[in-house]
């Protein structure tokens, strides 16, 4: 899957390997590729590339349930072939090329014993190679024009057709790699169906043009076609689930018109099911994001760092968004003594580097839920200079008795552990500035002292506020406290 290597996407919450291949069996063209696989047997006949004679599809679609006069069974039984072939649950003989065999033969392989046998990641490979066919099959456009492209010695002028491989299957690998993005973005809902026209315009439409001329739309409306046509051809892999276009409404209206009135319809929150909705199933986000992996993208996944150290927890949830955050680190807590937990997330969270105040961010919401067993280990720290006024914190939500009162120069390296915190957790929000006016109220000549606390992030977080902090005699001095925080660093 073409991807920029090294980039990292937010996390993925993914079922088990078991429900995983439940849910790969059950999927239509798998299971059509696994029955016609136990069909094959001496009698089974193929021609060169171990396609099925045509003699032969009548009695696959059989095999699969298909009356005679359904003329969509051997076209069925053709592409489940294919699978089977390709997944190597059937092995096949060609023909020799001296002509002496008209046809080749085929068989059950051995990995069709791993169907009813084999352990859920067997079943998993087993599906993801069948993917790989059907995403192929996939950037294959509509060929009713193939024979008008084949030049004199009988090859393909893909000039001629207006088809280049490589640039269709990066199509659809950028479609699904967005497709992938929008389902585990926490401000997206994994269980909501995107429109066909949200995903055609993330392809064609440049970020930086606010109203798409008449051309762009016109590639919108070949995208969203384009795009109709394969996801109907990976819906029955169980890769997706697809509400393809309305024909009445491509009937109704030309190419303009209909990307133009599917990008106003999305852009105006519509009605827009007509124009095709697409939404990946659990199997295909745990497809999508083996085929990342494969190309170097880091895709994390939720649950993989239950066995790692808390520093290793830490580090990487920083970049989680909350909800996965959470997820992550109550996973990495069941099955550990709690006591011991909290003190090597304490001792993970302390350090002076640039990713230290949201590491103590992460390491308070994974203290959160934690009782009183943990109120030794977070004892323990009241006197850390880095970690006493989370502790304080925690035992003050909790009601605990005689909880000693942070010292002044606590409370300011706290205000400003937690500022830098939340601006690298989420960047300048909305939220922000009430942030800074609440914990800047209740003290008096606050700019006066915080310039002097010896934190790394002191005159980032004063920059910060200078800028966002709602009253503007308060800016002003936090701008002027920056500067001192500045010229005391140099």
């Amino acid at each position: 899957m073409s991807a920029e290597p090294h980039a990292t996407l937010p996390p993925v919450r993914l079922p088990s390997d078991a429900e995983l291949a439940r849910d790969a069996l059950v999927a239509p063209l798998f299971a059509r590729a696994v029955r016609l696989a136990r069909w094959a047997g001496p009698d089974t006949r193929v021609d060169i590339g171990g396609e099925l004679v045509a003699a032969q599809l009548t009695e696959a679609a059989a095999a699969l349930g298909f009356d005679a006069a359904d003329e969509e069974g051997p076209v069925l039984a053709s592409q489940a072939w294919r699978v089977a072939v390709d997944t190597g649950l059937v092995d096949v003989t060609e023909p020799e090329d001296d002509g002496e065999e008209e046809s080749g033969t085929a068989l059950p392989g051995e990995d069709l014993a791993l169907v009813p046998a084999g352990a859920p990641g067997e079943v998993l490979g087993l599906w993801l190679a069948a993917l790989d066919t059907v995403l192929a099959d996939a950037a294959v456009p509509d060929l009713d024009g193939l024979v008008d492209a084949l030049d004199a010695g009988g090859e393909i002028d893909f000039d001629q057709l207006d088809w280049n491989p490589r640039r269709e299957a990066d199509f659809l690998d950028g479609v699904l790699a967005n497709l992938y993005l929008l389902t585990v973005t926490e401000r997206g809902a994994s269980d909501r169906p995107v429109p066909l026209p949200v995903l055609a315009a993330s392809m064609v439409i440049p970020q930086d043009m606010s109203e798409p001329t008449d051309a762009v739309l016109e590639q919108v409306s070949d995208a969203m076609m384009r795009l109709d046509d394969q996801f109907r051809q990976l819906e029955p892999i169980g890769l997706v689930e697809f509400r393809p276009v309305d024909e009445a409404l491509m009937a109704e209206a030309d190419d303009e018109e209909l990307a133009a009135g599917s990008v106003a319809g999305a852009a105006d929150d519509e009605d827009v099911s007509r124009y095709g909705m697409v939404r990946l199933t659990p199997l295909g986000l745990y497809g999508i994001r083996a085929r990342m992996l494969e190309a170097g993208v880091v895709a994390p996944a939720v649950g993989e760092l239950a066995d790692k150290g808390a520093d290793a927890l830490l580090d990487a949830v920083s970049d989680y968004p909350e909800g996965a955050a959470q997820a992550e680190i109550e996973q990495w807590l069941t099955g550990r003594e709690l006591p011991a937990a909290v003190a090597e997330l304490l001792a993970a969270a302390r350090g002076a580097d640039e990713g230290g105040p949201l590491r103590r961010l992460r390491c308070q919401q994974a203290l959160a839920p934690a009782g009183p067993e943990a109120e030794p280990a977070v004892r323990a720290v009241l006197d850390d200079p880095e970690l006493g006024g989370l502790a304080r914190v925690w035992l003050s939500e909790r009601g605990v008795a005689d909880v000693p009162a942070p010292d002044g120069a606590m409370v300011f390296w706290l205000t400003v552990d937690t500022i830098a915190a939340q601006l690298a957790a989420d960047g300048e929000t909305v939220e922000l500035p009430l942030l800074m006016e609440s914990l800047t109220a209740h003290h008096a000549g606050f700019f006066d002292q915080v310039w002097r606390v010896e934190h790394p992030a002191t005159a980032y977080v004063l920059e910060a506020m200078g800028r966002l902090h709602p009253d503007r005699k308060a800016a002003k001095e936090a701008r002027k406290a920056a500067f001192k925080a500045r010229s005391r660093q140099s």
